[in-house]
């Protein structure tokens, strides 16, 4: 199972949020490919990156940070979210070398719109799913929805997507450990992979998240305790792979 950096783009620099809530960041850095090369130089074998501007404002406005990241390391897996709405942003990444794209809002709000994705870029969209007692929330958490993260997932398994990013948004920033079971229960539900995010704090939840990687957790998403220090990022994925029997890469 992956550990996967968070690198969060606010202005240009990297931060952190609490709950998803834009006036509640913590900047971490303003040189946001150095982070990136921070966490390669320690073994990253993925970085998840978010325009946090791009995901409120429904287009990207930290683009040119990502394409740098890519650029500079041109082997290196890189999944991006936030404000990505459309096929000419789609390939605009993915030419820059941008592996994944990761569909958020928009994949709730127009479904149809990740079906024909999965369609003209196959194997490269991700769907990412924030959900808060297993319904979806949308719109940067603004809104709780009535729809079924379980139902949803599994129409957008049948789409093609790649992988579901899932984050349990009551537990994401706040450093109160992992929603491991509820993580589970969506991986074992659907056979495609699903990224753990929200919550990750300290060895324990890669231990549980491992203990559960055979439901079909792929990796976990980890920002602000690899930022904080409650959990070393290293032997993170030192441990993880001990577990996991992995250590191969992809």
């Amino acid at each position: 199972m992956l550990l996967i950096p968070a690198i969060d783009l606010k202005d240009g620099k990297c931060v952190r949020l609490r709950q998803g809530r834009m006036e509640d960041d913590t900047v971490f850095s303003d040189d946001p490919v150095a982070v990136a090369a921070h966490w390669v130089d320690l073994g990253a074998r993925r970085l998840h990156l978010v325009d946090l501007n791009g995901a409120f404002a429904g287009e990207p406005v930290n683009g040119d940070v990502v394409k740098a990241i890519a650029k500079k390391f041109p082997q290196l897996p890189i999944q991006i979210g936030g404000g990505i709405r459309t096929p000419e942003i789609i390939e605009a990444y993915l030419s820059a070398g941008v592996q994944w794209l990761i569909i958020g809002t928009k994949a709730v709000t127009d479904p149809g719109f990740v079906r024909d994705m999965c369609k003209q870029f196959a194997g490269h969209i991700i769907v990412g799913l924030d959900a808060k007692d297993g319904m979806v929330a949308t719109d940067g958490w603004a809104n709780v929805t009535d729809v079924n993260v379980t139902d949803l997932a599994r129409q957008f398994e049948g789409d093609g997507v790649s992988a579901i990013v899932y984050t349990d948004i009551s537990r994401d920033g706040m450093l109160q450990g992992v929603n491991v079971d509820a993580t589970a229960r969506l991986a074992e539900a659907i056979s495609i992979p699903v990224i753990a995010s929200g919550g990750i704090t300290n060895l324990d939840d890669v231990r549980g998240l491992c203990a559960a990687s055979s439901s079909g957790i792929e990796g976990a998403i980890t920002g602000r305790a690899i930022y904080e220090g409650t959990l070393d990022f290293a032997e993170g994925q030192k441990l993880s792979d001990e577990l996991t029997g992995a250590g191969t890469g992809e």
